[in-house]
């Protein structure tokens, strides 16, 4: 009777622990115009939730850059919703919510030039542009 209670707890502790599925991520990062990798990106994935990577502490964030080819692979994290956000010198900031739902999924970005700034003189109503 001990042994069978034992091995009922083992397994129940056991499945507690067991890992959700995971998802191996690829994220593609392009410019917009000439549709090249951009190198150097920073990506950033943050997680709805804390989890628990590979039985380590608890990650909100996990951050990265993008080779020379613009790409980036992220190892194995737990399927779920995410917030990913792409920072790169010369280019608009990028971000948006994906569902991870897959073994392996890839996220292409294509990331825009920055847009022309404008700012108002109040005093003679003239509009200045910068860039």
């Amino acid at each position: 009777m001990r042994k069978v209670l034992l091995s009922a707890l083992l397994m129940c502790s056991l499945s507690l622990i067991a890992a959700p599925p995971g998802t191996k991520l690829t994220v593609q990062v392009n410019s917009a115009q000439s549709g090249k990798g951009i190198d150097r990106a920073s990506v950033i994935v943050h997680f709805t939730e804390g989890r628990n990577i590979n039985l380590k502490k608890i990650r909100t964030t996990w951050e990265t850059k993008t080779n020379q080819q613009g790409s980036v692979s992220i190892p194995e994290i737990p399927q779920g919703k995410i917030t990913l956000q792409i920072i790169a010198e010369n280019y608009q900031t990028f971000g948006n919510v994906y569902e991870l739902n897959q073994p392996e999924q890839t996220i292409s970005i294509k990331l825009n030039a920055p847009q022309a700034q404008y700012s108002e003189d109040v005093k003679s109503n003239e509009v200045k542009t910068r860039k």
